[in-house]
């Protein structure tokens, strides 16, 4: 689930370049001629550290406290802002990418669908291609939720439908074709609001390249299995695309060094192809700032994981 600090800040990831490169695949092509990233099991790391793109300072301090190089870049866009090329350029020159979670709060999906906001998607297309570099992107993320303008019980999950496709079309027929599709639910296991079962969401193989489920850890003695198992069951009858996990953070009555492990275990286990932690602070304090123990817990884990 996310705060309104999660809607107003950013996601962030960054990664030694040689690293990512080997990772990833990652190729400096022309403009346009970019592929979208390859389906690697366990391959990507990423976190969430507040004031990004504006700066990278917490980003490169979380690095050093963790001794970890992350190699995904997630910020959070709302509706109408462009893309961040500047900052996808910094990603890029060490080597990561960003995942843009496009937020359309107030909009209206039918109206999407319908093309009024055509000129904005292929503004933001045309920025992405000419990027030149791997990109992912999601939109309206957690729309099983009922939390949002976009989700359940405000939104009808075909107009959700209709408006994603009209934006992947868009994007293709500009030739992004360096873009990654994520299409982001909320974990089953609930947390802050109730979650749906995701299908009448799903907008078809043809228009998804990877998953998301955002889940998070509230109580002690929750496992990977709690908090993800039953959503990747359900997600399990309707395709097989790779899982990756946008958004996931610990509460501290959950006891943050003690499920760090499990969170990275249970990912690796199950063929997960990256994690994003949550690091940021508010009502829920979900950042692992100034606590050693998991910071060292976090940092062991993380790098056992790729």
């Amino acid at each position: 689930m996310m705060s309104l600090l999660r809607r107003l800040g950013t996601v962030v990831v960054v990664a030694a370049s040689v690293v990512a490169v080997v990772a990833f695949g990652l190729h400096e092509e022309a403009a346009g001629s970019v592929k979208a990233l390859p389906a690697t099991p366990h391959g990507y790391l990423g976190v969430y550290v507040p004031g990004m793109p504006a700066s990278d300072a917490a980003l490169t301090t979380f690095g050093s406290r963790t001794g970890t190089s992350p190699n995904v870049a997630v910020y959070y866009s709302g509706w109408l802002e462009p893309f961040q090329t500047g900052f996808a350029a910094q990603l890029s020159a060490r080597g990561a990418v960003p995942l843009v979670q496009i937020d359309p709060q107030g909009v209206s999906l039918a109206a999407i669908a319908r093309g009024t906001y055509d000129s904005y998607l292929v503004s933001f297309a045309q920025a992405v291609r000419n990027s030149g570099h791997p990109v992912i992107i999601s939109f309206g993320h957690e729309m099983n939720g009922d939390w949002y303008s976009w989700a359940s019980g405000k939104t009808s999950p075909a107009d959700f439908v209709a408006a994603w496709r009209h934006i992947v079309n868009v994007f293709r027929s500009w030739g992004a074709s360096n873009v990654t599709w994520l299409w982001t639910v909320n974990s089953l296991a609930g947390g802050r609001g109730a979650a749906a079962p995701p299908k009448p969401w799903w907008p078809g193989a043809a228009y998804v390249d990877w998953v998301g489920i955002d889940g998070y850890y509230y109580y002690a003695g929750e496992s990977f299995r709690t908090v993800f198992g039953s959503t990747i069951s359900v997600i399990r009858h309707f395709t097989d695309d790779p899982v990756f996990i946008p958004e996931t953070g610990i509460a501290p009555a959950a006891g943050k060094a003690a499920i760090i492990p499990q969170v990275f275990a249970g990912a690796r286990s199950d063929g997960v192809l990256g994690v994003v932690y949550f690091d940021a602070g508010g009502s829920m304090n979900w950042s692992l700032d100034g606590d050693a123990a998991a910071l060292a817990a976090f940092g062991k884990a993380a790098r056992g994981f790729g």
